[in-house]
């Protein structure tokens, strides 16, 4: 049980998106297209070959104004077009893992994000407070998502 006593420490969200999965996927194995939609990614430094494959990974700058750290995130699990689990590092802020799974819903698509902390400190000092911000970090970054695989579906129809 983590010291903090909050034994929640994930954030889920999700969205309906008026796009099929393969759209919604298309932006996620676009790793220059992180910069456009995840709260706090200043810049997309590289992204290796093939990425989504398990095992690649592509290098960001994150943060808030001067407060910005050069990192990468990994690939995990790359099931095109349902799932995408990725290892985000913003050390020394903390890594966790994020879980994308996309499914077919009605004419689009319900796309569910769930990030857990993997690093010993920040799952110590989660709280009920940091989940409400990385919810709310996470349905804005969702939202962004939305409008990028909506757009990229008209551009392709």
């Amino acid at each position: 049980m983590p010291q903090s006593g909050y034994h929640h420490a994930m954030a889920r969200n999700s969205i309906h998106i008026d796009a099929p999965p393969d759209a919604v996927f298309a932006v996620l194995a676009d790793g220059h297209s992180y910069e456009r939609w995840v709260v706090g990614c200043q810049a997309i430094r590289d992204v290796d070959k093939d990425w989504p494959a398990p095992g690649t990974r592509f290098y960001h700058r994150v943060g808030v104004g001067p407060l910005t750290t050069a990192d990468y995130s990994e690939a995990l699990v790359s099931d095109p077009p349902r799932v995408l689990v990725l290892r985000v590092r913003a050390r020394p802020i903390g890594t966790a893992k994020v879980t994308l799974e996309i499914g077919a819903e009605d004419d689009g698509s319900a796309l569910v994000m769930i990030e857990v902390p993997l690093s010993d400190w920040t799952r110590r000092l989660w709280n009920p407070v940091l989940d409400w911000l990385t919810k709310l970090r996470n349905a804005e970054a969702l939202r962004r998502l939305k409008n990028l695989a909506e757009e990229r579906a008209t551009m392709g129809a």
